[in-house]
């Protein structure tokens, strides 16, 4: 019977999360522990990477923490960021988010609908004589690099935050009595590890969201006893509860 669930997200914000729809229909107990935290990496490690802000005129933004600490950086840096400066969002979440460091109806802003970048590039098609930075985490792959290389658009990426183990405390490690853990990148199945060298997975119940996460597992050695997204189970709310229902009735 599965009754405690540690879900390695921080907290919803809605109230109207499916999660709490799950919580409350199955009778289980919902614990969000995110087990990674991202940060920003200091002006002289930005440095080494020999990338001038200010030889570009349009940034690339996929995430609010890409947000956060581009402007964080900047500030180190004494860059002051020009007042013609574009900026595109892959969301228009992330777009409005820009107001947090600068005078949105001063700037050119622009945003795609699905939170893919490539439904972005057909606006930055449009714009291709600017010079476009990219901010990313340490974990990343080329896939931004290679559609921008396709459409031939002039682009430099580069790091500003990482993806760090968001360590356990003592008392944290002491109760960690959950039935279920949930993952959703394989840089939490290295925090699972770092944190408990000794973790004896037994009748804990595993489930990954993405098939990268499901390898880390794999590789881990661990079972995995929930994968999505699936065709049938496209969110890993839908897969989680699909799941409850088989195995709590049993």
């Amino acid at each position: 019977m599965i009754k405690k669930i540690l879900v390695s997200q921080p907290k919803p914000t809605s109230e109207k999360s499916p999660y709490y729809d799950i919580a409350e229909e199955h009778g289980v107990d919902l614990i969000f522990r995110p087990f990674i935290k991202v940060e920003g990496i200091t002006a002289k490690d930005f440095r080494q990477q020999k990338v001038s802000i200010l030889d570009h005129s349009a940034i690339v933004f996929t995430s609010r923490h890409a947000i956060d600490h581009f402007f964080k950086l900047a500030k180190e840096l004494r860059v002051t960021i020009p007042e013609d400066m574009k900026y595109f969002c892959v969301t228009e979440t992330i777009a409005l988010y820009i107001q947090k460091y600068v005078q949105y109806r001063k700037r050119k802003v622009f945003f795609g609908t699905t939170g893919k970048i490539q439904d972005l590039i057909p606006q930055m098609v449009k714009h291709k004589t600017e010079k476009y930075l990219v901010p990313q985490s340490d974990v990343h792959t080329d896939e931004i690099k290679n559609l921008l290389d396709s459409k031939k658009l002039q682009h430099t990426e580069c790091v500003m935050y990482r993806t760090v183990s968001n360590d356990f405390t003592e008392e944290e490690i002491k109760n960690f009595d959950y039935d279920m853990l949930i993952f959703f990148s394989p840089t939490g199945i290295q925090s699972l590890t770092k944190n408990f060298p000794e973790f004896k997975q037994g009748d804990i119940r595993i489930g990954t969201f993405g098939p990268s996460t499901a390898k880390a597992v794999e590789d881990m050695g661990l079972r995995l006893d929930l994968q999505a997204p699936s065709e049938k189970y496209p969110s890993m709310t839908s897969a989680l509860k699909a799941y409850l229902q088989e195995n709590n009735k049993k």
